[in-house]
């Protein structure tokens, strides 16, 4: 029959596996910008983009996130992004 798990077994030391080639080369593409990430940088507003993107995550409230939408939105404009996208206020 087992035995039970002992106080010991907590702390013996984790043995980090190496990562297989094939995921080391993954992680190296990852770092390369995609497709989203190119077209959020030819807008010209990918650092306020950022910003509206954090303040979201941590908040779970746009209602919250006034402020880094307004920036996100002075620089969509001053970039000439709203002509290009033909989006409107309201």
């Amino acid at each position: 029959m087992g035995s039970a798990p002992s106080k010991d077994d907590d702390k013996r030391p984790t043995v980090e596996q190496p990562t297989p080639p094939a995921a080391a080369a993954a992680e190296q593409e990852d770092d390369e910008p995609d497709e989203w990430d190119k077209r959020i940088f030819s807008t010209g507003c990918a650092e306020e983009n950022a910003k509206l993107t954090d303040c979201y995550y941590e908040k779970k409230d746009w209602r919250q996130c006034k402020e880094e939408m307004e920036m996100f939105k002075q620089c969509w404009k001053m970039q000439g992004n709203d002509k290009r996208t033909d989006s409107k206020d309201v």
